[in-house]
């Protein structure tokens, strides 16, 4: 088992389209995730909201977009697991999550990585693992959920 990555993938009963919408609109983004989200979508831009999800209300989340090749990659670095008010994560290193669709039989193949863990400050290094990965099971059948409507 590897600790520096998380890894999920899911066969959506929904066009390569449809999910990349899912992922691409800031405003839809954040519907399935979890999050009111502001800003486009583009390599090189920084999306920023706050957390809507019950029990983690009002967190924010900054999403710093790193590469989006349309239909195929969406990739984005944030602070994994950033959940205590006023605490400043800024100095601490990120991960790289990567939504990578490809079309299979049955709709499109949506696989999830989250990596650079073990770079993270040891102190949160495991929670935050433990807590993405649970999280990632949960956001894949949230836009399992989305992509059907």
């Amino acid at each position: 088992m590897s600790t520096d990555r998380i890894e999920k993938k899911i066969v959506l009963n929904a066009p390569r389209s449809r999910v990349w919408r899912a992922l691409a609109d800031a405003k839809e983004f954040g519907s399935w995730f979890g999050a009111k989200l502001q800003g486009a979508i583009v390599a090189g831009a920084q999306v920023e909201g706050r957390v809507t999800t019950p029990g983690y209300e009002n967190l924010p989340m900054v999403l710093l977009i790193e590469r989006v090749e349309p239909e195929r990659l969406l990739s984005y670095r944030w602070h994994p697991y950033a959940i205590e008010l006023g605490r400043d994560y800024s100095a601490e290193p990120t991960t790289l999550v990567e939504f990578k669709l490809e079309e299979v039989a049955g709709g499109t193949q949506l696989t999830v990585v989250e990596s650079g863990f073990d770079r993270l400050p040891e102190a949160r290094r495991a929670e935050a693992w433990k807590m993405n990965e649970g999280g990632w099971t949960a956001q894949m059948r949230n836009i399992e959920r989305h992509v059907a409507t």
